[in-house]
């Protein structure tokens, strides 16, 4: 009959004096501990670490044991799953027989491989954004490739916004039109226009200088002094 308590008790032992700084014991029925590990330094010195919690059954190893992420850092959770899956397999491969080193080792390289995948993520990343760069490097100066679709697309467009200019350009010259004023308008707009020329003179007086050449060939005119009308000095004849 398996003593249970004395191969817990033995394997118990043995994690401590294997990991004196990283085994911790949480209680003691049932058995419960933790253990931390820590990758390998990858770029930069970056590292990952995670604390897995043990805790015994009690027909352990016949049965697995009950496991769990304590804690952890710089994990992604696709990290986590990862690890829960790796320490599932173990614990059903290595069921009957005493596990937690086998498990702990597994995650530890685990843990190594990824911060390699760390690394090798931000290449891929970098190359991507690259890649990106230099496609809208390729656009900026080859332009785009004009298909029929797009060409189709640009004309419609095109004749939209030019049906508009010219809507907008026959609205200005109407509008241009309505403000230019006839010499009738002008009159029916101000009515002191018709006066304006009399307030001239009047303003002027005696100012006004009269160009006396225009007179000078009045004696060639030939007038009839006996037309009734006729009046050399513009007095006029008064009637009673």
């Amino acid at each position: 009959m398996t003593d249970y308590g004395e191969e817990q008790r033995n394997e118990l032992e043995a994690l401590e004096s294997i990991y004196p700084d990283s085994f911790t014991v949480l209680s003691e029925i049932p058995a419960s501990f933790t253990i931390t590990m820590t990758s390998d330094p990858g770029e930069d010195d970056e590292t990952v670490q995670t604390t897995l919690k043990f805790t015994y059954v009690e027909k352990y190893p016949d049965e697995p044991p009950l496991y769990e992420i304590f804690s952890q850092e710089n994990l992604e959770d696709s990290d986590v799953t990862s690890i829960l899956a790796l320490l599932e397999q173990q614990a059903e491969e290595n069921q009957g027989m005493v596990m937690i080193f086998t498990l702990v080792t597994a995650v530890q390289e685990k843990l190594n491989e990824i911060v390699d995948q760390i690394k090798n993520r931000r290449e891929e990343e970098k190359r991507r954004k690259e890649k990106e760069a230099e496609e809208a490097e390729k656009v900026q100066f080859h332009g785009t490739p004009v298909t029929i679709e797009s060409f189709l697309s640009w004309k419609a467009n095109f004749e939209i916004e030019m049906s508009e200019l010219r809507r907008k350009r026959q609205k200005e010259e109407d509008m241009s039109g309505k403000n230019k004023l006839t010499g009738k308008k002008l009159f029916e707009t101000d009515h002191n226009l018709d006066t304006s020329d009399i307030k001239f003179l009047e303003e002027a007086g005696n100012n006004v200088e009269v160009d006396e050449s225009l007179f000078q060939d009045m004696d060639d005119l030939e007038l009839d002094e006996d037309d009734p009308d006729f009046d050399p000095v513009g007095l006029g004849s008064d009637e009673d």
